[in-house]
């Protein structure tokens, strides 16, 4: 009875984390996007102080974003319980961790960039691109991919919401970078998930439980 009293906040918890990502990350995006229209990766690049600021803003926020990630990704694999499948387990915790790290890791060197004020040395700010539009989407897209097959294989998620999750996994994967404005398929798909989530839980009659 107390193993079904703790999993009844599951869906929930997932749910919020899941929101809570989406935002996050979808905001810190859209904020780089329109300082750094062009994109952080060519090689002449000048950017004045309001710029920098909106840069460092979107930055802060990626921490925040990462640590919901981990609880969505948590509450998710909770509600598979014993279903889970190794295979297809390991996977998504791997592509998940390697997303987070890889997310913090160009946090950090763009940060590095802009403290430094590195106009004339691109390597930094090569190195955050690069991380961010080729590992860390490619991590996000086999994410999206092993959660929507495990959601087919369990009836958790809608065939709609199949559909579209390998369609935006494959996108990532495939597209990557060369498709404008790709990095807000990963918090929108996240936050479509985490809506459903929250309509399809049960609700809460608020009655005790009866004695055993």
């Amino acid at each position: 009875m107390e193993r079904k009293r703790e999993r009844l906040g599951t869906p929930r918890a997932a749910g919020i984390a899941g929101v809570v990502f989406a935002v996050l990350m979808g905001l810190a995006i859209v904020l780089v996007r329109l300082a750094l229209p062009g994109g952080a990766g060519g090689h002449e690049i000048t950017v004045d102080a309001a710029q920098r600021s909106t840069v460092r803003t979107a930055l802060e926020l990626l921490p925040y974003a990462g640590i919901a990630f981990l609880w969505f990704m948590g509450a998710l694999r909770e509600q598979v319980g014993e279903a889970e499948d190794r295979f297809m387990a390991t996977v998504f915790l791997g592509s998940g961790l390697l997303f987070v790290a890889t997310l913090f890791g160009c946090a950090a060197a763009a940060v590095t960039v802009l403290d430094e004020n590195q106009q004339d040395a691109p390597f930094g700010r090569h190195f955050a691109y690069t991380l961010l539009t080729t590992y860390s989407l490619r991590m996000a897209a086999v994410f999206i991919l092993t959660t929507s097959t495990i959601g087919r294989r369990l009836g958790v998620l809608p065939r709609p919401l199949v559909v579209i999750g390998f369609a935006a996994g494959l996108i990532l994967l495939v597209a990557g970078a060369n498709l404008p404005w790709s990095e807000l398929v990963f918090p929108a798909w996240a936050l479509i998930v985490s809506l459903d989530i929250l309509r399809a839980r049960p609700p809460v009659t608020g009655r005790p439980a009866a004695s055993p």
